[in-house]
């Protein structure tokens, strides 16, 4: 297949908008005009003019960004840290989790364990997070524990398992959302453990959980798979425990009033 000819241009006779566009200062070219005015307007200085045009372009940069890592993190919805009602559960560490939302942990390939009952906010928190890392310009991905694992064993079946194994590794960030609620035979225990063990100092891992440590076992096929994962998360992962009833029930009796 012929490559197509670039689109050559004279920046001798191009005007301002043909040279912002062949530049890919899509956003600046399309409001040269009113920047111009606007300058023109309020007698900005050229440096004035030029931070204002750089600004924008980066800002726009800047939100391309932000919507390209919350597509590919897969969230199944935005969650924010303000819409979270700490007065709801019974115990919640407050402090702890606003310093998770810092997001200091990253960069030492640190993490947390939420673990609650169902509907006590695990979920939103993680996704709270990792939101806020996108913010930040860290890669993430969430999944559930059981998808992740139905991804690899696909993978694995068709000789595709290190590149996906990969795709678990490589984010700066990875949520591995309800652990515990659906228990794994030995090959999804394994695989479990090659992703913990991936990361293990490589990188951030939130997972939540309504299952302790100590009951593990009943989740991973066996008492050695789960003490491996245990040992490895217990490191470097600091445990969150909410207590409360689940949200959800009230949230519905309150939407009925």
């Amino acid at each position: 297949m012929r490559k197509k000819t670039k689109i050559r241009l004279n920046p001798e006779t191009a005007d301002l908008g043909e040279l912002l566009g062949y530049l890919g200062l899509r956003i600046t070219a399309a409001g040269a005009d009113g920047l111009i005015s606007e300058s023109l307007k309020n007698n900005w200085s050229h440096l004035k003019f030029l931070e204002t045009l750089v600004s924008r372009e980066a800002a726009g940069k800047r939100e391309r960004s932000i919507a390209a890592c919350v597509a590919q993190a897969g969230f199944p919805a935005i969650k924010t840290i303000d819409a979270f009602d700490f007065a709801f559960p019974k115990e919640v560490p407050r402090d702890q989790i606003l310093a998770a939302m810092a997001l200091r942990f990253i960069e030492p390939k640190e993490g947390f364990v939420f673990l609650g009952e169902p509907g006590t906010g695990k979920t939103h928190l993680a996704i709270s997070i990792g939101y806020g890392a996108c913010l930040g310009g860290y890669s993430v991905r969430y999944t559930t524990a059981i998808d992740m694992i139905n991804d690899l064993q696909a993978a694995q079946a068709g000789h595709q398992l290190r590149k996906t194994m990969g795709a678990y590794k490589r984010p700066e960030l990875l949520i591995i959302d309800e652990v515990g609620y659906l228990p794994f035979d030995d090959k999804g225990s394994n695989l479990f453990f090659q992703v913990i063990s991936a990361r293990y100092e490589t990188g951030s891992t939130i997972l939540t959980t309504n299952q302790p440590f100590s009951k593990w076992g009943e989740t991973f096929a066996n008492n050695a798979v789960a003490a491996a994962i245990v040992d490895r998360l217990s490191h470097h992962n600091e445990l969150i425990r909410i207590i409360g009833d689940s949200y959800r029930p009230f949230k519905r009796k309150q939407s009925k009033q």
